[in-house]
């Protein structure tokens, strides 16, 4: 259903270099850049994460209570974007680790802001990586 979601910067040189890091581990590369905006995917087919200087030119702000879950099919792809974010200078909201109980629907999560205060979360769900 989501096509693409899009966050806010006031750099976007250093959000490029944070976002082409913390991507990298997941093979998920830069898609389009427009100029004032870039998004990141693994494929025109699925769906992909941009950031942007805001269209009315004022300042970007994170949104409170916003945040984009980035799925991923194994826990490890969890600890590599989780620690791409901090090697970039990332916030850390929840290192990674499983919330709730072990099972075949466990939620293995990291948390994390990027450098302009977005908050993201890292998941995956199901058991632990063979």
């Amino acid at each position: 259903m989501i096509g693409y979601t899009l966050v806010g910067t006031n750099d976007l040189e250093r959000a490029k270099t944070f976002y082409d890091a913390l991507f990298k581990p997941i093979g998920a590369t830069r898609m389009m850049d427009f100029g004032k905006s870039v998004v990141w995917g693994v494929g025109q087919d699925k769906p992909g994460f941009g950031v942007t200087l805001p269209y009315d030119q004022q300042e970007a702000t994170p949104g409170n209570g916003t945040m984009i879950g980035l799925v991923q099919d194994r826990r490890a792809n969890v600890d590599a974007l989780y620690a791409a974010a901090m090697a970039q200078g990332g916030m850390d909201e929840g290192a990674p680790g499983l919330r709730g109980d072990e099972g075949p629907h466990a939620f293995y999560a990291a948390y994390f802001r990027d450098l302009d205060g977005n908050k993201l979360c890292a998941y995956a769900v199901g058991p632990a990586d063979a």
